[in-house]
């Protein structure tokens, strides 16, 4: 494994400048950082760029493990010493290894619409634990895909892939969709989208009929979804408030829908009238 023991690294200075995230995305690659994040992104089989890791991290077993399983994949591997990977890393408790992958964003041409998939759709989602929250939800719930429309924060930064603990590298995720494509890959599908909505007047999502192809809809934390996403969806979903809150958070009320719709969906509950 090949040290390197000097900030002024090219690798190392390449590695400081993907905490842009324009610079990340012109470069086509994710970072997953952290052990567990790590080995996720090394089994998704993406394209992988570089690996680092401390002497300290290869000292434990796991990490042993992941370094063995990154060189049977031809991973470049480098060894650097704590100051040095401090430079690099993105996290308040570094765990000492990280990894650059290709990223690998899914075509909204190339998904086949079902009559039968459930589809998340973010509508100007904007803070990252959010996002990457609702991308763990949607592959916990067997989602299909993840649509981000264009104004969604990127889902692949480094926060959002935290908080999806790794779920970023096993669900479909389509990044930059405009409104009009959405409404053709619905129409072709035949995939009726259901938006969560801030209106009392709207249908409580207990009761909505979440079979056959579904899309559902979540905006952003301040706005809800946009006026488009509104006018586009066949019913709006709303969700109780008891209490003295004015609303859910939205990974929260993204949790209780998409859990509502996969229990209808796989007949654990009856759908109700």
């Amino acid at each position: 494994m090949e040290k390197i023991e000097s900030v002024q690294n090219k690798k190392i200075k390449w590695l400081v400048r993907l905490k842009n995230a324009r610079r990340r995305r012109a470069d086509g690659v994710v970072v997953a950082e952290g052990v567990r994040l790590v080995e996720m992104a090394a089994e998704a089989g993406w394209g992988m760029r570089l690996c680092l890791v401390t002497a300290e991290a290869v000292r434990e077993v796991r990490v042993q493990r992941i370094v063995a399983r990154l060189t049977e994949l031809g991973c470049p591997l480098y060894e650097v010493t704590s100051e040095v990977y401090r430079k690099v890393s993105d996290t308040d408790t570094p765990q000492g290894i990280l990894l650059v992958v290709e990223e690998r964003c899914a075509d909204l041409a190339a998904l086949a619409p079902q009559t039968d998939m459930l589809v998340v759709v973010l509508d100007g989602v904007q803070d990252p634990g959010n996002a990457g929250t609702i991308v763990r939800t949607a592959d916990a719930a067997g989602a299909d895909a993840v649509l981000c429309l264009e104004d969604t924060i990127d889902v692949f930064c480094s926060k959002a892939v935290r908080a999806s603990m790794g779920s970023v590298f096993h669900v479909p995720i389509i990044r930059n969709v405009s409104r009009e494509a959405l409404r053709v890959f619905l129409q072709r599908g035949r995939i009726r989208l259901l938006a969560a909505d801030l209106d009392r007047a709207a249908q409580p999502y207990y009761a909505a009929d979440y079979s056959g192809g579904v899309a559902l809809a979540f905006g952003n934390e301040g706005n809800g979804v946009s006026d488009e996403i509104r006018r586009m969806a066949q019913k709006r979903l709303f969700i109780p408030m008891f209490g003295k809150a004015e609303s859910l958070n939205v990974s929260t009320a993204a949790t209780l829908l998409l859990y509502e719709a996969v229990g209808v969906r796989r007949g654990f509950r009856r759908h109700c009238q």
